[in-house]
């Protein structure tokens, strides 16, 4: 069985109403750093206490609580998502690239329960 080739990284992606604040938050009451605000994009970044483990915050004015996507890093998504496709593994949509900054692709377990692939590109 074809399998995705994951590294060492993970991030966990959670839709905000203010990525900001909700940096701040995190920062303040759990001790995350911020790794980068990408404000043209509407993400954020903050590292974990955890090594290889973000925290990913997207700005979306009605979040849903429970929404957490856990974001599996990869060498080449292009490559896992083939894998993954190969043996059945159903994806939503395109990859979706932002240059400089990172690829993905958005797939789903046997529940239903969303997931990602994300290549770094910076």
């Amino acid at each position: 069985m074809a399998t995705a080739e994951l590294n060492n990284k993970i991030t966990f992606a959670l839709d905000v109403q203010d990525r900001k604040v909700s940096a701040d938050w995190y920062s303040k009451h759990l001790g995350f750093e911020v790794v980068f605000h990408a404000d043209d994009v509407g993400w954020s970044e903050l590292q974990t206490k955890t090594p290889g483990v973000t925290l990913g915050l997207g700005d979306n004015q009605s979040p849903n609580a429970g929404n957490a996507i856990p974001v599996f890093g990869v060498g080449d998504v292009d490559a896992a998502r083939s894998a993954l496709e190969g043996a059945g593994v159903r994806f939503d949509g395109d990859t979706v690239k932002y240059d400089g900054m990172v690829k993905l692709a958005t797939f789903y377990d046997p529940d239903g329960n969303a997931l990602m692939l994300a290549q770094d590109l910076s």
